[in-house]
């Protein structure tokens, strides 16, 4: 039987961090029952098609998952062990913030099944995380994280994010210092993007942020590699480093180009050779459930040229790269004979290696890798 990730977004949370532009609704509780019965309606309605597949990994996205009642995320899984091929579940991650959880919250997510948990800290320097509009403080983190361990969390990811305003590279390779100390099994690294429409996006325009500059936000990110590297982190993707056996296994479902179906507003979904999108708008999501529709905004069909040139894009993400021979088994066509001229051009100017039938992105590469992935894309 074929497996599959699924995503489960949950849009609700406490406020709006001034760099988010993910689908989120602060100051909606008044709407959590209603569109967790929604929810588990649209899961309904995908039951049958689901029927061929069994599903490897469950990620729970936002907004703050945590941010709700942990009853209603007790109603997901009921309805997933009892209608879905869910015996061989391997992995099932929850995103947290610091102040949304209590050890009764943690102690009902493991005991229902969950054994990841992604924690939001973003910074140990409580003045940066006020300044990007975190409602924790880095004590709060602390909290959180002990009564994880405490609750039996084995699998604890962190979220970092390089690049802030007012930050140095001094104050991300503390915060990476601080928290391998406490010995997570998984860091999350993410250079900042000021997206349109948010809070700093505004700011940004208005000349009132003032962010590292180029080389620093570069050295930031080079100095944890090393760092990180250094106290036994393998770095398996771009902004993803992890102990020995505890990468992340959902998200190397979409880095491999393999099938995921999301539910919720504003999930994305990626099976057989179609690609499909829910509604962003509450209304338009709800209503469309409401009178018997899948809450599709879009959807795309992907045919074998481009399933090549994402699986590229993806696959070099990944520190290892691309396998030749895992190309050609999948695609039954030589990498080179597809993107030789591609490879051979950045070859030469040093963003991509060659090593044992892998091409993966060079040091240099992994900073330029938007150059490369723009000349994968047909013309």
């Amino acid at each position: 039987m074929k497996k599959i990730a699924v995503y489960i977004h949950i849009p609700f949370c406490s406020s709006k961090c001034y760099y988010c532009d993910f689908v989120s609704f602060p100051n909606m509780d008044n709407r959590i029952d209603q569109y967790i019965n929604y929810l588990i309606k649209e899961m309904d309605m995908y039951k049958d098609i689901l029927e061929e597949y069994t599903i490897d990994t469950i990620f729970f996205g936002g907004g703050t998952p945590s941010y709700i009642d942990e009853k209603h995320i007790g109603r997901i899984f009921e309805y997933i062990y009892s209608n879905y091929n869910s015996s061989e579940i391997n992995e099932i991650t929850i995103e947290a913030n610091p102040e949304t959880v209590t050890y009764k919250k943690l102690k009902t997510y493991k005991d229902i099944g969950i054994n990841r948990i992604s924690i939001g800290l973003q910074s140990t320097k409580d003045t940066i995380l006020k300044e990007i509009g975190r409602r924790h403080t880095f004590d709060d983190f602390l909290k959180a994280y002990e009564t994880a361990r405490k609750a039996g969390f084995e699998n604890i990811n962190v979220d970092l994010i390089f690049g802030l305003p007012n930050q140095t590279v001094k104050d991300c390779i503390h915060s990476l210092d601080t928290v391998v100390a406490l010995g997570v099994e998984h860091i999350s690294y993410y250079s900042l993007i000021i997206e349109e429409g948010t809070l700093m996006d505004k700011w940004y325009k208005e000349g009132k942020l003032k962010l590292p500059d180029e080389d620093s936000e570069r050295e930031m990110y080079h100095r944890a590699i090393e760092f990180l590297e250094a106290k036994g982190y393998k770095h398996y993707e771009i902004s993803n480093f992890a102990r020995e056996g505890f990468e992340c296994r959902h998200n190397l479902f979409y880095w491999k180009i393999k099938p995921y179906i999301g539910f919720g507003i504003s999930s994305h979904s990626n099976i057989g050779n179609k690609r499909f999108w829910n509604y962003k708008n509450y209304n338009e999501y709800t209503s469309s459930l409401k009178n018997g529709h899948f809450p599709v905004e879009g959807k795309e069909y992907i045919d074998e040229n481009m399933k090549m040139i994402e699986y590229m894009i993806m696959g070099l993400r990944l520190i290892d790269g691309v396998d030749k021979k895992e190309f050609k088994d999948i695609f039954k066509v030589d990498l080179d004979d597809r993107f030789g001229m591609v490879l051979e051009k950045y070859k030469k100017q040093g963003l991509l290696t060659e090593e044992d039938g892998n091409i993966r992105f060079s040091k240099k590469g992994l900073d330029l890798s938007n150059i490369v992935y723009v000349d994968l894309l047909p013309n």
